[in-house]
């Protein structure tokens, strides 16, 4: 069995397939991305995955566990993170305080105990807060660490968010869009970070991109939809010159090769 396992997934909204018998597996340490014009589902499934929409029909398993009917708040602590498309941050609060958001799901005070600030309180600070300078120093987010998230430059918060889900030690995570809205350099920075997630911190990554360069330079196996459906699956290469794929992004049934 795959570290996760897509089983026939679909989701209808009213008469709109947004995604419509999607299979796929992710290999533990795997870097999967899936691809795809806008309105293909890519997204869609990520919300799916996350328990924000219930599916039509399918099953998702998740290291060795059903996780299709699990509530949403369920998913984080299997060790599930996620980003999204558009930036999900606090804007009035800190890096440093975003990052602590990650924390929660590794909380096991009372509030009772957090109003009296016992030592296991204070020990429990100490170890997430320890986590999270881990994290602020891989992403090099040294000099942002006490800036309020609403003064910050967009690329700035797209690595914060990364950071945040970073912040959680996941074994999976899923990247939607992070090189969105980057400059070239950026996205190239991006690239490092997943091989380093993958290398360093044994991570499994799912991405969802449009930067097909960035998409080529990670990635193991690349899944191609339109319409919520599959086209191909593969090696990126194999993927990218896959008529189906290419006709898919020019909108036309037939391109020559």
């Amino acid at each position: 069995m795959s570290f996760l396992d897509i089983e026939d997934l679909a989701v209808h909204f009213g008469g709109v397939k947004a995604v419509d018998g999607v299979s796929f597996s992710v290999e533990r340490g795997e870097v999967f991305s899936i691809i795809g014009p806008n309105g293909a589902g890519k997204s869609t499934i990520f919300n799916l995955i996350s328990r924000l929409y219930r599916p039509t029909r399918g099953r998702i398993r998740f290291d060795g566990q059903d996780i299709t009917e699990l509530p949403a708040h369920r998913i984080a602590p299997l060790g599930i993170a996620r980003t999204f498309q558009n930036i999900e941050l606090f804007d009035h609060s800190t890096v440093l305080d975003n990052l602590l958001m990650g924390r929660h799901v590794h909380r096991t005070t009372n509030v009772f105990q957090d109003i009296l600030f016992l030592p296991r309180v204070r020990r429990e600070e100490r170890e997430h807060r320890q986590r999270v300078e881990q994290v602020i120093e891989f992403l090099e987010l040294e000099a942002y660490r006490k800036k309020t998230i609403a003064g910050l430059p967009y690329g700035i918060r797209k690595i914060v968010e990364v950071g945040r889900a970073l912040a959680l030690a996941p074994k999976l995570i899923l990247l939607d869009e992070p090189a969105s809205g980057l400059s070239v350099e950026e996205s190239r920075e991006v690239a490092f970070w997943i091989e380093d997630m993958r290398r360093d911190m044994g991570l499994t990554v799912l991405m969802v991109e449009h930067d097909m360069n960035l998409v080529a330079a990670v990635s193991d196996r690349v899944l191609a939809l339109a319409n919520g459906r599959p086209l191909a699956e593969g090696a990126p290469s194999e993927v990218q010159a896959d008529p189906a794929v290419r006709a898919a992004y020019l909108g036309r049934r037939e391109v020559a090769v």
